[in-house]
Parts: structure tokens; C-alpha cells; sequence
């Protein structure tokens, strides 16, 4: 299927309704866990996939969609579309591409140690970079007087990684512009157009240091460079989905409604840019933002969906087992479902 064709097949899904993207992590260099994930949620039913952007874990995706394929038969579903695969891209600043360090003022309280989600901090107090997802968890269970994590920036030269990317089977990119400097980002925004000159670009946006005026602000100047391309990521609150609450949701549907109102409703020229609820998001998100009306095109869930499915995929001979695959399915094919519902 050419690259056109895969365009309109996504374009679809989102004027539908029925786009559920599954993070994996744009700082998540974890290829096994990757993998493992990607072959579950294939099976039930997500049809994209947020990784880093690094070749390797982009061929670990494909890989899990390819088992997914050959397992389908055996866990009794049939995967309708092949999922798309899309690389995660940040400016220095934004904390989805961030990695900690554990730096001299440690005094080895081992807080951070249970704190963090992805188990990157071993009990020698080393990050491990490899699973370090940037979400802050450990600064915040640090004692506030002693400070001992700071953040260094996961760096990458686009136009030198991005195709290598592209090549190894992305088809979409993000862009995480959690940051003020609107040039710097729109240069950044014209290099990723550069290297993807036919599938969707996703930016993804939210409200810590922008304003609602600065934030529609944006979204018009990323249009005027990636065209009907474009796609939204309401960012609520960045790596917050832990919980599986309805709280924890509201920061995603909130910055939607202000796009939809301030913008996709008011002028006709924006009124097609497809929005992804994200940040926070979990098995309320869909019927939370049904339930308030605000219109939305799909929605990306990271840290809930890998967190329901973690203590299953852990397992050395998780792969050859169809009883713990199966297992994991049914709980990940609940997540999704509940979150498809937008007709």
C-alpha cells in the first residue's frame, strides 16, 4: 500500500473517531518491553504506536505488530488494519525526551527507587537511560531539600535520525513543543515536514507554558507549515495516567474543548485538524469527553496502558505463552474499547 494510501486509511480513522495510539515512551529505549507491548495491544485493537525515536525500537514495534499477525488465529481476534507506527521527537526542555541523574547531593533514602514506574533506577541509585521515561516521579518523591535528581536532554539530530527511522517502518512523527520558543520549534516542525513529505505530523501540545491565546497561536503557525498533516496531541498532564481516575483525565479533555472552541469552531480554515485526548488519559478519557460533549479524534494512552499490562509481559517465556498473552489482551482489549466509543 503506498504511503498516500496508509495517509487516507489514518485520515479516516481519525474523522471517525477510532484512533487508539498506544506510548510506548519517546524516552523509552527499552526494545524488549517494546516489543512485548506493541504484540499486545495489536491484538487488541490499537492501530498506532508512539515510540522513541531510535531504528531499533522502531524495528522492535514492527516486529511485535508482525507476531501479532501470526498469533491472531491462536487468540481467537482479527486485526482489520496494520497499526502505524510513529517516532516521538522533543525540544530541550520538554520533559517527555528528558532523562534523570542521580547527582552528589544523593543521601541514599532509596525514595525514588519505588517511585519510579518503568523500575530505571537500580538499588546501586544508577538510571538506568535505557528505561528512563523522563516523567519526574523520582524528583518527586526526592526530599525537597536535598535535590538529588536533575535532567540532562535525550538529543537527536533529526535530520540525520529521522529517516533512519522512516526507513525502519515509522510513518508518522511527533513533535513534543512543551516549550515557549515558538521559532525554534516551528524550525524543528520544517525539518520533520522535510523528512515525512506524505504522512501525519502530530505535535504535541499542552498548557504549562503556553497560554489558551499562545496555544491556538501555535497550532495556526504549525498549520501554515505541515498543512492538513497536522495533527493536535492535547497534552493534559504529561505521564500522569497512573491513576485510573476520572481527575486525571480532565487537564486532556480541557485543552481539547479550548481548541474546539477557540479555534477548530471558529474558523473554517482549521475546523478539520484531528485531536488526540493525551496526558493522563486511561479508561475514563473516552466516555468523560463524551460525556461533556468535546468533540475528539482519538486517544493516546501511555503510562495507564503499560501499567495494566506490567506485571504480565514481565514474564521471561512471555512470548511462547498463548495463556499469558491472552490474559494480557483481554485486559489491554478493555482499555481500548472503552476509549473507541466517540460516535
Amino acid at each position: 500500500m503506498s504511503d498516500l494510501s496508509r495517509f487516507h486509511v489514518l485520515q479516516q480513522l481519525l474523522k471517525d473517531g477510532k484512533y487508539f495510539k498506544l506510548v510506548c515512551g519517546a524516552g523509552n529505549e527499552n526494545a524488549e518491553e517494546v516489543f512485548k507491548l506493541s504484540l499486545v495491544y495489536t491484538l487488541a485493537g490499537a492501530n498506532g504506536f508512539d515510540v522513541s525515536a531510535n531504528p531499533e525500537i522502531v524495528t522492535a514495534c514492527h516486529q511485535g505488530i508482525k507476531l501479532a499477525y501470526k498469533l491472531q488465529n491462536d487468540i481467537n481476534v482479527q486485526i482489520p488494519i496494520m497499526p502505524f507506527i510513529t517516532v516521538s521527537v522533543g525540544m530541550p526542555g520538554d520533559h517527555h525526551v528528558r532523562k534523570a541523574i542521580i547527582n552528589d547531593n544523593c543521601v541514599e533514602c532509596d525514595l525514588c527507587i519505588p517511585a519510579c514506574p518503568t523500575d530505571a533506577i537500580t538499588s546501586d541509585l544508577i538510571v538506568v537511560k535505557d528505561l528512563c521515561i523522563g516523567c519526574g516521579d523520582c524528583e518527586a518523591a526526592c526530599p525537597p531539600k536535598i535535590s538529588a535528581i536533575e535532567y540532562e536532554h535525550n538529543a537527536k539530530l533529526l535530520a540525520e535520525i529521522l529517516p533512519k527511522c522512516i526507513q525502519a517502518g515509522a510513518e508518522n512523527i511527533e513533535l513534543h513543543a512543551a516549550v515557549e520558543d515558538d521559532v525554534t520549534i516551528m524550525e524543528e516542525l520544517k525539518v520533520i515536514c522535510d523528512s515525512l513529505p506524505s504522512n501525519f505530523i502530530s505535535m504535541c501540545l499542552d498548557r504549562y507554558h503556553l497560554s489558551n491565546v499562545h496555544l491556538i497561536k501555535r497550532i495556526k503557525q504549525a498549520e501554515s507549515i505541515a498543512g492538513d498533516r497536522l495533527m493536535i496531541q492535547a497534552d493534559g498532564v504529561p505521564m500522569s495516567g497512573g491513576s485510573d481516575d476520572e481527575n486525571t483525565t480532565l487537564q486532556a479533555i480541557a485543552i481539547a474543548d479550548i481548541i474546539n472552541k477557540e479555534l477548530l469552531t471558529k474558523e473554517k480554515k482549521y475546523r478539520n485538524i484531528p485531536i488526540l485526548l493525551s496526558g493522563g488519559t486511561n479508561s475514563h478519557t473516552g466516555l468523560l469527553a463524551k460525556k461533556f460533549n468535546v468533540p475528539f479524534n482519538g486517544v493516546s494512552i501511555g503510562t495507564h496502558a503499560r501499567k495494566i499490562i506490567k506485571n504480565i509481559i514481565i514474564h521471561d517465556n512471555f512470548v511462547n505463552d498463548i495463556s499469558l498473552i491472552s490474559n494480557a489482551v483481554g485486559i489491554a482489549k478493555n482499555l481500548v474499547d472503552k476509549n473507541l466509543i466517540n460516535d
